[in-house]
């Protein structure tokens, strides 16, 4: 599928769905917990889809239905799956399976699609083995997926740089289920946020884990269990980030609803930033709203650092290109080790429009306010480079032909839908 868009006028309300990573969250701990979960306004994604089939492979019983799902979990005692665990493109089920099939008394085959079978899962094979069982990888020199891992693991020590935190998290979940006690020690703990998400819906599933030396030290008890929960899943705030943007870019009167300004998710920063940047966004805290007026001029000379908001970089490359002066971007160690290498993917694809990005081995500056020509680009089946580019045409001149834009289908399913319910120039086709 391709997506074409042009200059746009915005105005209207739009809503973000569920939080992919809540989402995900919520699945795999549901597996886990004893009795059964209602997970309500789930992300209906491809990425949450492929936690449901781990969920299932694992043993859960799994029903879908209109806006929840119900999952009776298997506690600590998940089976041997039968096949093997498929994850599609998801980063995060792939490494909250390796360590989940960790207490599984057998062997567990986890794999996934192209882009999964490049990103590196090291950190998880290297915990495995670290707290008892046994993972390797099924290709001679990989560090990515196929793995094949043989539970059960037991507990003990744990050690991570920190560069990856889906695997800190993926050992944080299991930990409390293991006989033996576990620690976990992270030199440079990077998205903090997301691991502070872990820690949150631990808690909600009846297990307190102490964190005395800020995401660095975590001590965990074995032999607990987790109980099953009801559950309202809050909007994703990197989906937010799109419309956002998209908003601020364009002349526009937009309402953005849904969303939870106490929420853990770390993307929810993108509103100060652009605020920073003179963006007129209003935050009704109480209403769930962000009421964004557009098209005036943004001002950079900032630096920006994402080391804990990784997933943010392309919609703020946009942004940044958009205003005027140069905006640097720093800590982008996990940027560069997403769906794509992000940094290089947002250099080369907005610099087609006519971007000035300047890329160095830890930073990336914009040199903002230079006009955009539409272009036709590549989105490297990475679902926020689609949204990314989709956006930077609503204030390009002429049309922007975004390529393979059904990835956005990962995290924001009715992302051009909602584009064009507040007005964007927009199409797709097949």
């Amino acid at each position: 599928m391709i997506a074409r868009s042009h200059k746009s006028t915005l105005s209207g309300h739009a809503r973000a769905p569920g939080s992919k990573s809540h989402t995900i969250r919520a699945v795999l701990m549901a597996t886990m917990s004893e009795g059964t979960s209602y997970i309500r306004n789930p992300l209906t994604s491809r990425d949450a889809k492929s936690s449901l089939d781990a969920a299932r492979a694992f043993g859960a019983k799994v029903t879908v239905e209109d806006g929840v799902w119900i999952i009776e979990g298997r506690g600590k005692n998940l089976q041997v799956p039968e096949n093997y665990v498929e994850c599609g493109n998801s980063g995060t089920v792939s490494a909250f399976s390796s360590l989940m099939a960790g207490l599984v008394d057998g062997y567990t085959f986890i794999t996934g699609d192209e882009q999964i079978r490049r990103r590196p899962i090291y950190p998880s094979v290297e915990a495995i083995n670290a707290l008892g069982g046994h993972a390797v990888f099924t290709r001679p020199g990989s560090k990515a997926c196929p793995i094949i891992v043989k539970g059960p693991i037991k507990g003990g020590k744990v050690h991570f740089t920190g560069l990856l935190s889906q695997m800190i998290s993926g050992t944080l979940m299991v930990a409390p289920l293991l006989p033996e006690d576990t620690e976990i020690t992270v030199d440079n703990p990077l998205e903090t946020p997301y691991l502070q998400m872990t820690l949150d819906w631990i808690k909600h599933h009846g297990v307190e884990i102490e964190n005395p030396q800020n995401f660095k030290y975590f001590k965990i008890k074995g032999g607990q269990s987790y109980r099953a929960q009801d559950t309202v899943i809050p909007s994703d705030w990197s989906g937010v980030a799109f419309p956002l943007v998209a908003a601020v870019v364009t002349q526009s009167n937009v309402i953005i609803d849904g969303v939870d300004f106490h929420d853990s998710q770390g993307d929810k920063a993108v509103v100060d930033l652009l605020i920073s940047m003179g963006a007129d966004i209003e935050k009704d805290v109480e209403g769930g709203r962000l009421i964004i007026k557009g098209g005036k001029p943004l001002q950079s000379g900032f630096t920006f650092d994402l080391q804990n908001i990784p997933d943010s970089l392309p919609a703020m490359s946009v942004a940044a290109a958009y205003a005027q002066g140069d905006t640097k971007f720093v800590g982008l160690d996990a940027v560069r080790l997403k769906e794509t290498d992000r940094v290089a993917v947002m250099q080369s694809e907005l610099g087609k429009m006519g971007a000035s990005i300047e890329v160095g081995a830890d930073y990336m500056i914009v040199h903002g306010g230079k006009p955009l020509k539409g272009a036709e680009v590549e989105s490297y089946d990475d679902h926020r480079i689609a949204m990314a580019m989709t956006i930077a045409g609503f204030f390009a001149e002429g049309e922007t032909v975004v390529k393979d834009a059904e990835c956005v289908a990962v995290t924001f399913p009715n992302f051009f839908e909602v584009m064009k319910n507040i007005g964007a120039d927009v199409a797709t086709e097949e």
